[in-house]
């Protein structure tokens, strides 16, 4: 299948009034990896679907749904993450996760809740900065596990030094909002850009990060121009430059030094051609 077909089935999925994670994430999958195809994903479907079969019935409660998944996708499957992992894309695309066991907290977390979720279980993605883990049952009361490190079940003081690690501030309520399926793809979109922007030779990955972020409802207005940028990155001087331009006008009335820095480029951009 084409990767138009692709783009078109994921810009229509993130327009659903409840949009569905698993299938988001399959579609990043294949636009990163064209082999995959309908097949590929259909696999990674089953998958998750046998992962859940595989939970005990008769759970009750958040920590016996911890406990569980941490028994079953931990200790026997062996999803966990390591440092590597983050050196790495397949660790931000979700049917290499669920092949290698191994990905980026946030991936890992995805599996967890898909498999949770399949299972009937009250579960929920929490964004603490730097550092993506799961929640079960009510989110006030804050039963926590981290599926990166196999599904050990975090204390509201491991939490603080997960955050306070990865920014040096302290855990605000805020932080421990549930997060929606969209806010965890950007969240995983933007960690795919972060994986190519320190690889030169793969703007090809970062364009279609971008493309992909861009067909979000609600996206940073400053993506438009990261794109324009790795068009004339990529030799598409023309297009770049217009994009540059139309980026230009949305915040002139805000940041008018901003903008006549970028219509600099834009002019930049067109000389190329000569």
């Amino acid at each position: 299948m084409h990767t138009t077909e692709w783009r078109r089935r994921f810009a229509e999925e993130v327009r659903e009034e409840r949009p569905d994670l698993a299938s988001l994430c399959l579609l990043v999958g294949a636009e990163a990896d064209p082999a995959l195809g309908q097949a590929g994903m259909d696999a990674a479907e089953i998958e998750l679907d046998r992962l859940a079969g595989l939970l005990p019935f008769g759970l009750r409660g958040p920590r016996s749904w911890v406990a569980a998944l941490a028994g079953l996708l931990g200790d026997r499957c062996g999803f966990h993450g390591t440092p590597g992992d983050y050196q790495r894309l397949e660790s931000s695309l979700l049917p290499e996760v669920l092949r290698r066991r191994r990905g980026l907290p946030i991936l890992l977390s995805v599996v967890w809740m898909e498999v949770a979720r399949r299972a009937g279980a009250p579960v929920y993605g929490v964004a603490l900065p730097g550092h993506f883990v799961v929640g079960f049952g009510d989110p006030e009361e804050r039963v926590l596990a981290d599926p990166f490190a196999g599904g050990r079940a975090l204390t509201g003081a491991d939490a603080e030094l997960l955050v306070a690690g990865a920014t040096g501030e302290r855990l605000h309520p805020s932080m421990l909002v549930p997060a929606d399926p969209l806010e965890i793809v950007l969240r995983i979109l933007n960690n795919i850009r972060a994986w190519a922007s320190v690889r030169p030779e793969r703007s090809d990955v970062a364009l279609w990060a971008v493309e992909l972020s861009l067909l979000l409802p609600a996206h940073p207005a400053r993506l438009r121009y990261e794109h324009a940028q790795l068009l004339v990155q990529r030799g598409d001087f023309l297009t770049g430059a217009a994009e540059m331009d139309a980026y230009a006008e949305v915040v002139a009335p805000v940041e008018p030094t901003v903008a006549e820095t970028v219509r600099h480029r834009a002019r930049a951009a067109r000389a190329m051609l000569n």
